[in-house]
């Protein structure tokens, strides 16, 4: 990819075949890949028989055969005849769950299942931030671009106090997520902890498009951050961003504060970096493993690349970049991260709710568990909060800098 013409007709006549690509692994037979988007499921059942079957789905797919060490039947037997509401049943499905000691597994209620799809499709109703749990504050991870939360100057590391007079406090994100997003053209009233100062935003709630990829180019190197890997047309954003950055002589991708989302988003990303061998395994219930091999996609990206990561990038995130630094295919700067190797499979239950459920751990093309150990960076920088409260992101610096000593010794 040298001369610009030239590239621009070779990309062109790539980008088919790499949607294509992307596609196959979105509908690939295989149970273990397509966690993606779920149609609805919109039969309605008793609470009881909502019960019973998220029982039944969870002993035939659950990838641990015995259970956390426990008799499933006992949990049929315990609740069989006395679930009489949802609310009985949402409590009942969640107390089972947590039996198994799996932070990944869960019960969506109807709204929780709407708002995931939501996210997927990369279309909601609400202000435009992405909102995290911390020691027990909610805070603002990050401000999504032209949206009514940046016109309303949220910034990153605010604390979210009360939405609409209501405080916050003990409440989770989704249940937060929930007061905030309401009617297009409707307005929300938020109370925000910035430094020493409370603040009140008053914001109109809008339809928000998610982009989750952003690029820009600065002294020949090139800049690609990944929010998130949740949405479907992550890959359509990410490809655009490596035409913007593709006349470069190195590139950076940011994957920090990126928590994962769709695995077939992370494999699709990695096979344009990586053109022969396994990307990924993926081990089932009973050892059953599955091991994900690149598809020749024709594209060659051959420059020296950095990943930027710290401790909430997961998942997805992590099937990437541990991809990539097993090919020795990028130079890892950052923090440790998260640590998880496990695989979810989204499942539309009836009543319009839904279940997250473990199906799966990943394993690296090197063969190794990331699960609850992360990947450690190459270059390890953690950002103080002297940094945070100047805007000094020493990780970026440091990125730019080896970059830049590589391009010049070329």
């Amino acid at each position: 990819m040298k001369k610009r013409i030239k590239a621009l007709i070779i990309f062109a006549g790539t980008v088919t075949t790499l949607f294509a690509l992307n596609a196959f692994y979105m509908t690939n037979h295989n149970p273990m890949l397509n966690n993606n988007v779920k149609t609805v499921d919109k039969t309605v059942v008793s609470a009881q028989e909502l019960f019973n079957r998220s029982w039944y789905v969870i002993k035939k797919e659950y990838y641990d055969p015995n259970f956390n060490h426990q008799h499933w039947s006992y949990w049929k037997n315990r609740y069989q005849g006395k679930i009489k509401t949802e609310d009985d049943a949402k409590v009942a499905i969640e107390t089972m769950l947590e039996s198994l000691e799996d932070p990944y597994s869960r019960f969506l209620t109807k709204a929780e299942f709407a708002q995931q799809n939501s996210s997927i499709v990369s279309k909601m109703s609400g202000i435009g931030v992405n909102i995290i749990s911390n020691a027990g504050k909610i805070r603002i991870l990050s401000v999504l671009e032209d949206t009514p939360a940046q016109f309303a100057d949220l910034k990153p590391n605010d604390i979210i106090l009360s939405v609409n007079g209501q405080k916050v406090s003990g409440l989770s994100v989704a249940e937060v997520a929930n007061l905030v997003k309401g009617p297009i053209n409707t307005f929300v009233s938020i109370d925000i902890l910035r430094g020493s100062e409370i603040l009140n935003k008053k914001i109109i709630r809008k339809e928000i498009s998610i982009k989750t990829v952003k690029s820009y180019k600065e002294n020949n190197i090139g800049y690609i951050q990944v929010s998130s890997f949740i949405s479907t047309s992550t890959p359509n954003e990410f490809i655009e961003a490596l035409e913007n950055t593709r006349d470069t002589d190195g590139l950076i991708l940011d994957l920090r504060g990126n928590t994962g989302g769709l695995l077939a988003n992370a494999v699709f990303m990695a096979n344009l970096f990586i053109n022969k061998g396994r990307l990924v395994s993926i081990v089932g219930r009973n050892g059953y493993r599955y091991d994900v091999m690149a598809q020749d996609t024709n594209v060659r990206i051959d420059k020296p690349i950095i990943i930027l990561v710290d401790g909430a990038s997961a998942s997805a995130s992590e099937i990437f970049s541990g991809a990539m630094k097993d090919y020795q295919k990028a130079k890892i700067i950052g923090t440790k991260t998260y640590g998880k190797g496990m695989v979810q499979k989204i499942i539309p239950m009836p009543n319009e709710t839904g279940l997250n459920l473990t199906i799966a751990k990943y394993l690296t093309p090197k063969g190794k568990d990331i699960n609850k150990v992360g990947i450690t960076p190459d270059i390890n920088i953690e950002l103080n909060q002297t940094d945070l409260k100047n805007n000094k992101d020493r990780q970026l610096e440091q990125a730019k800098s080896i970059l830049e000593n590589i391009v010049v010794k070329k």
